[in-house]
């Protein structure tokens, strides 16, 4: 399954939301060194319940959008 993520990186709380065909995702992670993209790995995996392991970044390594591939 793929998705579309667009992240909010610095923000208060976390929170993960489905708004029409893509998931806005709310990180307290800076987007340094990775950091907000192993945050967002990690509010994936608890939003669908799946291993960490099983989540990956297809496109938009450096970007506020994003598409996340989910086995």
């Amino acid at each position: 399954m793929r998705i579309i993520v667009r992240v909010k990186p610095n923000a208060k709380k976390r929170a993960m939301e489905k708004i029409g065909e893509e998931y806005v995702v709310s990180l307290k992670s800076p987007p340094i060194d990775g950091r907000a993209n192993a945050e967002l790995i990690e509010i994936v995996s608890e939003y669908f319940k799946v291993p960490k392991s099983k989540i990956r970044i297809v496109a938009g390594q450096k970007s506020r959008k994003k598409i996340l591939e989910i086995d």
